[in-house]
């Protein structure tokens, strides 16, 4: 993972957002849930552009919306000192669908619905991995080569870049490759994520 270690700095480029959010009267669970409208406005874009169109430009910019706010609904719940667990299993509740929503838009665009069944099936077991490990104990696993933030980022840019590709080079190519890694290297890191709690739960075996 290469964008979490980042995370602090984020927070503090924020701030001034958080601030506003909150005397704006915003609720962290309304960041929440506006941030999964967002991922579901860009699945629909990714689902209309067909592999070659300025939606996904669209999409690229409603993923970059999403990944702001939803850093910005847990620096609200803590500014605002409302942090709770019933926050905290909507916002990944919210976070799983809206992962669902954003990739198969982008497997819907390219007709590629198997290739988007292992991509997705890859993504949510990564995130499952995370949080299981701290239902068993462990804290939350947030490691390995492709978190959520690094996967938005990956996901945001590859499809900006589709916007101008010609189809005539790469024809849907490009976003297939792209889920072709989110398939690939999430199941890789749902590996490393589970080899991380196995190795912590049972020392020395």
């Amino acid at each position: 993972m290469t964008l979490d270690q980042y995370r602090s700095l984020a927070d503090r480029l924020l701030e001034p957002f958080v601030g506003l959010a909150a005397r704006a009267g915003l609720t962290p669970n309304g960041v929440s849930a506006l941030a999964f409208v967002l991922a579901g406005a860009a699945g629909v874009a990714y689902a209309l552009a067909g592999g070659e169109s300025l939606w996904y430009l669209v999409g690229a910019v409603l993923v970059g919306l999403n990944g702001a706010l939803d850093l910005l609904d847990g620096a609200l719940a803590r500014r605002l000192n409302t942090a709770s667990p019933a926050g905290d299993l909507l916002d990944h509740v919210l976070d799983r669908y809206a992962d669902i929503v954003l990739v198969v838009g982008l497997a819907i665009g390219i007709e590629r619905m198997l290739l988007g069944i292992v991509a997705v099936t890859g993504v949510l077991m990564t995130s499952y991995l995370g949080t299981q490990a701290q239902a068993v104990g462990l804290d939350r696993v947030y490691g390995g080569l492709l978190g959520r933030a690094d996967r938005l980022a990956l996901i945001g840019i590859v499809t900006a870049i589709a916007a101008f590709v010609a189809p005539s080079l790469f024809d849907v190519g490009l976003v297939g490759w792209l889920l072709v890694v989110l398939a690939v290297v999430g199941h890789l890191t749902a590996l490393q994520r589970l080899s991380h709690a196995w190795n912590a739960l049972s020392p020395g075996r």
